[in-house]
């Protein structure tokens, strides 16, 4: 089990806001939490999401766009099927923007 639910991500320059923290974990930094300290689920459903918390398809559609890329457009296609780097889940997270 190597940390699946939480991740550290260290970003500077390129249109990032300097000087955030996004997100919230334990003290263990093992599982997602809320500003009060308990723990909270990314995405309870799959077409939910939770503001505050940030799953890896959030990550790569905000790099994405920071690059000029429209993430909802960049296919690939696989064994005849169109796939996305972000899935159909990814958003890309505003308050990261500078």
């Amino acid at each position: 089990d190597h940390h699946p639910r939480c991740f550290t991500t260290w970003m500077a320059g390129g249109g990032v806001k300097p000087g955030i923290t996004y997100g919230k974990t334990d003290d263990y930094g093992y599982n997602i939490a809320d500003s009060d300290g308990q723990p909270l689920s990314p995405r309870p459903e799959k077409d939910h999401w939770t503001p505050g918390t940030m799953h890896i398809h959030d990550l790569n559609a905000t790099i994405l766009h920071l690059l000029g890329i429209d993430h909802q457009r960049l296919t690939y296609r696989y064994q005849g099927r169109d796939f996305r780097l972000t899935d159909v889940h990814g958003h890309v997270i505003s308050e990261l923007l500078a």
